[in-house]
């Protein structure tokens, strides 16, 4: 499990320095303790401070998760920067994004951090603690109480402002300084003359009450434990015996009394309460702590220490504890390496691998490769050869035709199987700025990454999760590679054509469309090149011959108006270029005209409509066609393919939609027999753009969305 440690310390970022400032700090060598002691238990494990970049930090860490995988957790040992009630700042954000956490949740905290409330709901359960009074100002009246007393601030931890006052002088001397210091009421409580017995709580429903602790204050100062006590500054040793030696009768009393405040207060995970115990042997409460201290000479530490839990076992405790409370589980969820139904043995392999999903990710984005790098592609094409033959799969020299195809394929081979088809070559313009990985909490970015990276990738994982329970060599799976889509595949065609025409389902590994969607349908697209001449002419001379540019732009405004909605068919011009001598109007004009249309005979219609308007002019044109790409047409098995699917992803809550795509891929040179389905990669954005990004929940999604689909073609 990923486990993040939050602690205030050191920083102070947040959006304004206003309000109480926090004086409590955690020791940085008990932190560091807890992460040892959580990587001991097997965790993954960071630590964070809790202010107002947490958020971030902790999606960076832990991103969403996919149904059935268990969310990281926080280990929060966090005290808050500022402001009222800082126990709870940490635990409400918690609340609030949706991430588990060790300990209490914000009620619990700010009842337990107003020391009144607490006791007036011990009162009001019946529990017993000292008589108290409440000096809202250092002049207030004085309380019907017996010196000595205690005074404390009524809303501070660990012992700040503590006194034990034997007068009226001292009493408002204390009061004086705790209001002036700490600009909150004062808590006067009657003093128990006895001693002092902690008791740790662990667990939840009800918690386990550790062994008793006493406290021993030796002969100097006061028998109560200040903060200079707790924090050794105040030259004396406190010692501690555990089990506290009180007879059994009161240890189970105290553990019964601690029990019954932890659930008072609506404490979870661990808590410690603190008590006196008078001469005559009877116990009161003075307070809860919802966050006990983990200190190396805690006595929270030290009463798990007499029940076999050292610092290790106890800190795991804690997350099995709160594992417990949030899923249910007496231990920490691990997942099972050999379970007997294969879709959660598939489950368990892409949810334990979601870093090296994109540690491998990163290594692909900063690799180049792009449409025009044969160094790129060809060790691209080693890259992706290996890997696929690392996994058992065989090369199948029929459908490879190096450098535009390789194609690999389990020992059934891919005939009635699946092929998946996929390019490696990066079709971005060779113009814009290359962008390396980087990754965002719900996005990761970078050259490729969605078009061809990110797909690669889930491909890859998909089929080590197959290999990891040992179903790929039991599957038909092909798989063939191209490095010529940024030129609109016009060298892999006919051998992708081919290889499809022997599968029973193809998966073109396109990305998804932002929506959650996969495409059953899409357009098909011709691209034309028109050159036009005609003579050199001066500006403002006149002649019989039209000016070539104006001309040209003419032509195109009127084949811009085949454009028809209703045909879902669109005419337009994507570039064009002239060419001029000095001094001289354009004398030779060349446009790229792209077409897309639903049928090839549409696509006709328009190629003659073109033609035809250029007409027998006194200019010379001439209109080739330089791609064409074929459409993938919607027919019953892609919508049974993408059926299928579907229900596969109902069963793990993966978002998924079909849809139609103006753009083109070569799904389109599928035959009619054959189901496909494209856009089966992860979810992206602005592809081809210096923005190209997948959606980071995606990767994951898609990939055990594949492993699963595939893994049920065994039972079937």
């Amino acid at each position: 499990m990923k486990v993040a440690v939050v602690y205030n310390r050191e920083s102070r970022k947040v959006i304004n320095l206003f309000g109480t400032a926090n004086r409590e700090t955690i020791a940085l060598q008990t932190i560091k303790r807890i992460t040892d002691a959580l990587k001991k238990g097997g965790h993954q494990v960071t630590a964070f401070e809790g202010d107002k970049d947490l958020v971030d930090k902790l999606e960076h860490f832990m991103p969403r998760v996919v149904k059935g995988e268990r969310p990281g957790m926080v280990f929060n040992v966090s005290y808050g920067i500022q402001g009222q009630a800082r126990y709870t700042h940490v635990p409400s954000i918690l609340e609030m994004v949706g991430i588990p956490y060790v300990a209490s949740g914000p009620l619990a905290h700010s009842l337990a951090l107003d020391k009144v409330v607490t006791k007036m709901i011990l009162r009001q359960q019946g529990l017993p603690t000292p008589d108290f009074a409440v000096l809202t100002t250092p002049n207030a009246p004085l309380p019907d109480l017996t010196f000595p007393l205690i005074v404390k601030p009524k809303n501070e931890a660990v012992s700040f402002g503590l006194r034990v006052v034997n007068s009226e002088d001292e009493l408002r001397q204390a009061a004086r300084i705790i209001h002036d210091e700490y600009q909150q009421p004062v808590l006067v409580e009657q003093y128990i003359d006895g001693r002092e017995i902690n008791v740790g709580l662990l667990g939840n429903s009800p918690p386990e009450a550790l062994p008793p602790v006493e406290l021993h204050f030796g002969d100097q100062g006061p028998a109560i434990y200040t903060f200079e006590d707790k924090t050794r500054q105040s030259g004396r040793t406190i010692s501690h015996t555990c089990p506290a030696p009180i007879g059994e009768d009161l240890c189970i009393q105290a553990q019964s009394l601690a029990i019954q405040a932890f659930t008072a207060l609506g404490c979870f995970d661990c808590a410690r309460v603190d008590m006196r115990l008078d001469h005559d042997g009877n116990l009161y409460i003075l307070e809860v702590n919802s966050l006990p201290s983990l200190g190396e000479y805690g006595s929270y530490l030290i009463g798990a220490e007499h029940v076999g839990l050292d610092f290790t076992a106890l800190v795991n405790r804690l997350v099995e504890a709160a594992s417990a409370r949030y899923f249910g589980t007496p231990e920490p969820p691990k997942f099972d390496r050999h379970p007997s139904d294969p879709p959660t043995r598939a489950f368990s392999f892409v949810t334990q691998h979601r870093d090296k999903l994109e540690r491998r990710l990163e290594e692909w984005t900063n690799f180049s490769s792009l449409t025009d790098n044969p160094i790129g592609l060809r060790e691209a094409v080693q890259r992706v050869g290996h890997m696929l033959c690392g996994l058992g799969m065989k090369s199948v020299r029929e459908f490879t035709d190096e450098p535009a195809t390789c194609a690999w394929q389990t020992t059934l081979g891919f005939g009635d199987g699946a092929l998946f088809i996929g390019h490696l070559d990066v079709p971005v313009d060779g113009l814009i700025a290359r962008q390396m990985f980087r990754r965002e909490p719900e996005w990761l970015y970078g050259e490729g990454i969605g078009s061809s990276r990110a797909p690669l990738v889930m491909l890859e994982f998909a089929l080590r999760a197959l290999r990891s329970t040992r179903q790929l060599p039991k599957l038909p799976i092909g798989v063939l590679y191209y490095t010529d889509e940024g030129r609109d595949a016009p060298n892999s065609a006919e051998v992708i054509r081919a290889a499809a025409s022997r599968a029973k389902r193809v998966f073109v590994l396109r990305p998804g469309n932002v929506g959650d969607s996969v495409v059953t349908q899409r357009r098909g697209q011709r691209k034309y090149r028109l050159r036009v001449e005609g003579e050199s002419l001066r500006p403002g001379r006149a002649a019989r011959k039209p000016e070539v540019l104006r001309w040209v732009w003419n032509k195109l405004e009127e084949f811009a108006h085949l454009t028809s909605r209703k045909q879902r068919l669109s005419v337009s011009a994507v570039d064009i270029q002239a060419e001029k001598l000095p001094m001289l109007l354009p004398h030779r004009v060349t446009a790229t005209i792209l077409v897309t249309f639903p049928d090839a005979k549409a696509a006709d219609e328009v190629e003659q409509k073109m033609r035809a308007g250029l007409g027998k002019q006194r200019l010379r044109w001439e209109l080739q066609e330089i791609s064409n790409r074929p459409p993938m047409k919607e027919r019953r098995g892609n919508l049974r393919l993408a059926k299928s699917l579907a229900d596969v992803a109902e069963q793990w809550d993966i978002p998924l939609k079909r849809e139609s795509s103006v753009w083109p891929s070569v799904a389109g040179l599928v035959p009619a027999k054959t189901a496909c389905l494209c856009g089966i990669g992860p979810v992206a954005r602005d592809l081809g753009t210096p923005h190209e990004a997948i959606q980071r929940i995606s990767l994951v999604q898609r990939t055990l969305l594949l492993a699963e689909f595939l893994a049920k073609d065994i039972e079937k």
